[in-house]
């Protein structure tokens, strides 16, 4: 081991450079990385006659396990798994070769936190292979592989080391010696090589290592795939170079920062590029840490200005945008990412910053740090936990894990399941009657909560959303009124006027934080908000004291909130088409828009049908596609009662009323005689909306049923749920096209079939419960019921068979003897009772029992009894005997019984079987 270290050390540092390629850029000396990765692709595409493909992006397509694409393999697996469509054209692939954009940074793969501490960690890599479908196998792959790394590349044939796979007991897995018998033939000894079977290679290297070893470098980040990145870093801060510095000898974490920085730059540019927005669920999340982690080692590392991120991309462009050409067509939208999100960032870092520092200095000596004060930060402004416990720790100080951790479980029991039933509302937001009449009495007047509608779309098509200031009212908790409520308890709070929306009219509630005006460094989360006889109540976790009176400062969290724009306008565009598909008399019944999905419900005189799904998809996208303008306006309850095609009005709506109107100006479906309304979709409704269709992007209905008969509910989502739902959709399609194509082939094996059973078993479990189209889900359900009953038609079929003959010859062996007792191979206790059936069928005074031993040595018991000797001989009594005597168990009627024991019994248990039976004939 110690002396494959020092190989590996010398194949790293030692390595002389010979070969020539056409430079990229003049006169180097080295091989630039972008000519190492044209020879691999040309090596295989020239010589070997390798198709070249362009890499998959990063997300991943109809794979819903995975957050990004981590491995090259990605995009084959439906290769591999024998679920790709003989038409496709993923299945006419032989031989081809590529260079794969991979991020690991979630899931089981995930290298986040490792990299910057040390020099071969990244998040995001790339992955050269070369793949074999059906074509090649060992010997060639080798050949290929030793021919490029000595011939090509001319890597000194004794600086190789190779390993092959040594088994794996546990699993039975014999060491891979075919493969050590190639490799020695390449390596200077003779061997005698057995022809191959066609079997799949993937074979490939990590591009970022195989350039360190040809530029002779000494790590990753010193080769000119990030050296041109650190350079850009250094001009933008003007720390001190980059010098390769790891663990107590990078003081201050310097060069930790570089390589942090260096590296999710290229992640996010990658990312952003292949869809990939910094979000907050999913892989959206990872990538908002990460550009978060860059953010923090840039401003408080490298103490650079903002804005350094983005100026990084145009530097990520020249080094991988020859490869990867979406990258440079993308690279303002991804500054314009990175620098909104950095600003975000930034702001909230700064904040939380002095949150701590004023928190810190009042606190008691001695003492952990609040965990309201913690989780505010945490939960309202994104604030990362690790860099609290970074901030903490360099002061000295603990933050109390145990009751931060008691409020991110109560956070998320409230939003997976909310109130249970029979369970009381929320005594801090939901105001008592005594508490209502005494708002009322005392004049406190109705909460303004117009500003919630204040928001507009900026030049570059963003939503922009407007803080708003007020003054509270009054305070809430445990059922009554109070002018003042101490730090670290929970409250409602009541404003004169506010810009978040309360729960209502089937939308969630607005989430965000509220400061003090003027004090930026003191953050109310609010978690919820309610609306009550008019007031609008905010529920707050108190971090300091807050009183009647005080000056607030409001901001919504603005994600949250779009995605309940987006979604709520979708529901608009779906009740259009539900009616435009299903009929003019169809009605809504109910609804309920959160930032993850949307919920509809109607009535209906029956089951949605696919078609219809798929017509109802079809409308509604055509209504994105125009990009209709969303028009608002509050008219008088008895103008909007006139507008023909007006869905029906709930009396419990105010006066005056919020029309929604879709491509019609509201003034236009309100003048007399107009038939506008007739032809769009027409609604009041005080939720809230995006400014235009398009922003919806597309809709996927992915679950409709009967709730009871004649209401029908569907749960739909948007956007980029809408689009991974499809890809998931697909990528199911084309497994159940693999095992129908498999179920048509002649199979006359019995476990072979079992298998192919338990595969389409296994495919209705998970077309049942992945999130896809519901008309895809339905055909597939059809295809995969007949698949199943296929099957288990033709595994009955194979097993009487198979049992005929067995029976035909122990009938021969036995020649009508009165008992029929042996052992016989029977993969099942299905086929071992068919056998039983059979024989005495055959032979109605014969009484049969038979014994079959298995590979995991248990023995199978069947046993049937003839009816003419009966009652004094019970198969039950029987099969009792006989497996008791196996150390096992058995049980069933007076004709029939089966059971099953220990193999290490079953020559006891055969003379059992004999003794009873002669003791009761």
């Amino acid at each position: 081991m110690a002396a494959a270290a020092r190989l590996r050390r010398r194949l790293l540092l030692e390595v002389p450079w010979r070969w020539r390629c056409s430079p990229r850029r003049g006169g180097a000396a080295c091989p630039s990385a972008g000519q190492i990765r044209a020879a691999f692709l040309r090596f295989f595409e020239e010589r070997h006659g390798h198709r070249r493909l362009p890499s998959a992006p990063v997300r991943p397509r109809g794979d819903p396990r995975l957050l990004f694409v981590n491995a090259g393999m990605n995009q084959f697996k439906p290769i591999f798994l024998g679920t790709v469509h003989p038409r496709s054209e993923l299945a006419q692939y032989r031989r081809v070769v590529n260079s794969q954009k991979c991020v690991r940074a979630g899931g089981k793969h995930n290298d986040l936190e490792d990299v910057g501490r040390d020099t071969y960690h990244h998040t995001f890599f790339e992955m050269l292979g070369n793949w074999s479908f059906g074509d090649y196998f060992k010997e060639e792959a080798c050949r290929m592989a030793w021919e490029l790394l000595t011939e090509v590349y001319e890597i000194p044939r004794d600086r190789l080391y190779v390993t092959y796979f040594g088994g794996d007991p546990s699993l039975g897995l014999s060491a891979d010696e075919e493969c050590r018998d190639v490799w020695l033939c390449l390596g200077e000894v003779e061997g005698n090589l057995l022809p191959l079977p066609q079997h799949h290679v993937d074979t490939g290297m990590g591009l970022e290592r195989l350039v360190t070893v040809l530029q002779n470098k000494r790590s990753n980040y010193d080769t000119d795939l990030f050296t041109p990145i650190l350079d850009a870093i250094q001009k933008g801060c003007r720390a001190p170079r980059y010098q390769g510095l790891v663990g107590n000898a990078d003081v201050g974490r310097v060069n930790m920062a570089y390589r942090v920085v260096a590296d999710h730059v290229r992640t996010l540019c990658v990312c952003i590029t292949d869809g990939i927005y910094p979000g907050f669920s999913g892989a959206e999340l990872v990538l908002r840490r990460i550009l978060r982690r860059a953010v923090r080692f840039c401003s408080e590392v490298l103490q650079a200005p903002p804005g350094l991120l983005a100026s990084l991309v145009p530097t990520v462009v020249e080094v991988l945008g020859d490869a990867y050409p979406e990258l440079t067509r993308n690279a303002n939208q991804i500054k314009d990412i990175i620098n909104e999100n950095e600003a975000a960032f930034l702001s909230s870092l700064e904040r939380g910053r002095r949150v701590i520092e004023r928190t810190v200095q009042q606190m008691e000596p001695s003492t952990n740090f609040p965990a309201e004060v913690a989780w505010s930060l945490y939960g309202s402004l994104g604030f990362p936990l690790d860099l609290i416990d970074l901030m903490l720790e360099e002061k000295g100080i603990s933050l109390d894990s145990a009751a931060f951790n008691e409020l991110a479980l109560e956070d998320a029991k409230r939003k997976a399941g909310g109130l249970q039933a029979g369970q009381p509302g929320n005594t801090n937001t939901h105001l008592d009657v005594h508490s209502l009449a005494r708002l009322q009495s005392s004049n406190v007047p109705a909460t303004d909560d117009s500003p919630k509608y204040a928001y507009t779309l900026g030049q570059h098509g963003q939503y922009e959303f407007s803080p708003c200031q007020a003054t509270v009212l009054m305070l809430y908790r445990d059922q009554s009124l109070h002018k003042e409520v101490g730090a670290g308890q929970r409250c409602g709070v009541i404003l004169d006027r506010t810009n978040f929306y309360a729960e209502q009219g089937g939308q969630d509630s607005d989430q965000g934080y509220m400061i003090h005006l003027g004090q930026q460094d003191v953050l109310f989360p609010v978690e919820s908000v309610h609306l009550c006889g008019g007031y609008v109540i905010h529920e707050v976790t108190a971090v300091e004291t807050l009183r009647a009176g005080d000056q607030v400062q409001l901001f919504v969290d603005e994600a949250q909130r779009l995605a309940c724009m987006t979604n709520h306008t979708a529901t608009h565009l779906l009740n259009f088409a539900l009616r435009r598909v299903l009929g003019d008399n169809t009605e809504q019944r109910g609804s309920h828009v959160t930032a993850e999905r949307l919920r509809f419900d109607f009535d209906t005189k029956g089951h949605v049908t696919v078609e219809q799904l798929q017509q109802l998809e079809q409308v509604v996208q055509d209504l994105i596609q125009k990009n209709e303008v969303v028009h608002m306006a509050e008219v008088p309850l008895t103008l909007a009662r006139r507008v023909q095609g007006l869905r029906a009005v709930d009396e419990g709506y105010p006066d005056p009323v919020r029309i929604v109107s879709l491509g019609v100006p509201v003034e236009n479906v309100l003048t007399c005689d107009s038939k506008a309304a007739m032809q769009t979709s027409v609604e009041l409704c005080c939720g809230t909306h995006l400014l235009q269709t398009g922003s919806v992007e597309d809709l996927a209905i992915i679950s409709e049923r009967q709730l009871v008969k004649g209401i029908s509910r569907v749960i739909a989502v948007t956007g980029g749920r809408a689009k991974e739902a499809r890809e998931a959709g697909q990528c199911l399609a084309m497994e159940v096209d693999s095992v129908s194509l498999r179920m048509k082939q002649s199979i006359t094996s019995i476990p072979e079939m079992q298998n192919l059973s338990k595969e389409v078993g296994q495919l209705t479990k998970v077309v049942a419960s992945t999130a896809m189209p519901q008309w895809q889900r339905k055909e597939l359900q059809t295809i995969l019921k007949a698949l199943q009953r296929t099957a288990n038609t033709a595994i009955k079929k194979l097993e009487l068979q198979q049992a005929e003959k067995v029976a035909q010859i122990l009938l021969a062996k036995f020649c009508n003897q009165p008992v029929i007792i042996d052992t016989i191979p029977a993969v099942s206790l299905s086929i071992l009772m068919k056998v039983v059936n059979q024989l005495c069928d055959k032979s109605p005074g014969t009484s049969v029992l038979l014994l079959s031993p298995q590979a995991s040595n248990e023995v199978l018991c069947a046993c049937q009894v003839s009816k003419s000797c009966l009652p004094r001989f019970s198969a039950a009594d029987w099969a009792v005997a006989v497996c008791t005597q196996m150390e096992g168990k058995a049980g069933g009627s007076p004709i029939v019984a089966k059971g099953s024991g220990n193999a290490k019994g079953m020559q006891g248990a055969l003379t059992t079987a004999l003794e009873f039976a002669q003791s009761k004939l």
